[in-house]
């Protein structure tokens, strides 16, 4: 039995009624009903069609077939608790450890991010037995209340940072501390988490672990410079704590030339604990820690049985298997690379003929596009990014923004997105921001 379909209206008023105000909506002033999806493509109550510049968790695609199938087939099998044996979670954790260095070679198998970044933390606390946790400024690495403790972006809106919590500056060489102009931008940042491991020795207390994203998201899409994560990693395991890559945005092949982003770090760079969710189950829950022998034999001898109901289910390993099947045979890692490379070069373009873009970064289909208002005192461009967010929605193109001033424009599409999708985009922004600046010119000159 269809249910029933209610008039976009209705479903509003019924969202406002029934769902927490604080789970906003995507263009909340004029929200987009979505009824279905495929590829890189929304559809709403209409048939309008959107493209879809968002949506990084369906990684190889909306309702692709050949995930649906998976999931359907195993579904009509069995599902039941990951504490029966079962083929499908062993599959998966040996076809994960493929694509990871050797020593990461233990897999804890959850249902979201941050139930991974959790567990995370756990491990580091266990195995090190220290408490003190190092992260970026303006970090987002969950919504749970030990996530939230780690998590600048939430807990300088909330109840402040912890004792055990220590902020080291972002690497951003755009408007860090540290710049393009640095000769040596990822020794000068690393060397700034060495003096938080100072400070923290300094009131006797002792670092657990480091914990960063591989590409910070939310800090708006930064790059950080090579070199930075295995100096890092030198500092952080001499004093006696662990690195831990959250992986949760950027794996799976986003950033093409890699399957894991803090790959870019160089051949020599291995995490001690890697956290991923996202895109692993393209929709479905489904998300996992890799860690070492170590690691995992020290939380395995606290004595205390860690078991997780769902993660790791048959029905959630079938469609991580398959979501690995689609990302080889349709090369969707070279598919980044190629449409990533792309469309960095058309956004490139534009900055030469828009002041308004004072940045052009990312890394396979990871790309953003910063907008300040003065090139040379990088002021961010808040509202004009909101306004291009809003102009892209009226050509039926979603984007969204990110960073501490969300001014940056950010690009995470399905891994199907094509060149032609890259042109149109680029096509539209040009257009968009023409058209501001001649609003603009037209308010200045009283007209």
């Amino acid at each position: 039995m269809a249910l029933e379909m209610f008039r976009k209206k209705e479903t509003l008023a019924m969202r406002n009624k029934l769902i927490g105000q604080s789970c906003r909506l995507f263009y909340s002033d004029d929200p987009v009903k979505i009824v279905r999806a495929r590829g890189q493509y929304l559809y709403d109550e209409n048939g309008q069609r959107y493209l879809d510049c968002i949506s990084n968790v369906q990684h190889v695609g909306h309702c692709h077939p050949s995930i649906t199938q998976a999931a359907t087939t195993q579904m009509e099998l069995l599902n039941a608790n990951s504490r029966f044996l079962h083929d499908n979670i062993v599959q998966y954790a040996d076809r994960l450890a493929a694509t990871l260095p050797d020593k990461l070679c233990v897999f804890y198998f959850v249902n979201s991010g941050s139930e991974a970044n959790d567990l995370a933390l756990r491990l580091a606390h266990q195995y090190t037995k220290h408490e003190d946790v190092i992260v970026l400024d303006h970090a987002y690495h969950g919504h749970l209340t030990s996530l939230i403790d780690i998590s600048p972006y939430k807990f300088q809106k909330l109840t402040g940072q912890k004792e055990w919590v220590h902020v080291a500056p972002i690497p951003d060489t755009y408007r860090g501390i540290f710049r393009e102009d640095h000769p040596n931008p990822a020794q000068a940042y690393a060397d700034t988490v060495k003096d938080v491991i100072d400070k923290v020795h300094q009131k006797g207390r002792k670092v657990s672990a480091f914990f960063a994203e591989s590409l910070p998201s939310v800090g708006g899409q930064i790059l950080l410079p090579k070199g930075y994560s295995t100096k890092v990693a030198e500092y952080v395991r001499s004093a006696g704590g662990v690195f831990v890559a959250d992986e949760v945005q950027t794996g799976f092949g986003r950033v093409g030339s890699h399957f894991w982003a803090f790959q870019l770090q160089g051949d020599d760079f291995s995490p001690d604990i890697v956290t991923m969710g996202k895109p692993m189950g393209n929709g479905h829950p489904l998300s996992c820690v890799a860690t070492t022998a170590e690691i995992a034999g020290a939380f395995t001898a606290n004595g205390v049985e860690y078991f997780n109901t769902f993660g790791g289910n048959p029905v959630s390993c079938a469609i991580g298997l398959a979501v690995l099947d689609v990302i080889e045979k349709e090369d969707l890692r070279g598919n980044s690379s190629r449409v990533g490379g792309h469309l960095l070069d058309r956004l490139t373009q534009l900055q030469t003929k828009h002041p308004i873009i004072g940045d052009v970064r990312g890394v396979g289909l990871f790309v953003g596009l910063e907008l300040v208002t003065d090139k040379e005192q990088r002021t961010p461009a808040t509202d004009a990014a909101a306004q291009v967010v809003r102009r892209l929605k009226e050509e039926y193109i979603c984007v969204s923004t990110d960073g501490p001033w969300e001014n940056i424009v950010k690009f995470k599409p399905p891994m199907c997105f094509s060149m032609e999708d890259a042109d149109l985009v680029a096509d539209r922004i040009h257009h968009i921001l023409t058209d501001m600046e001649r609003s603009h010119q037209k308010l200045d000159s009283g007209d």
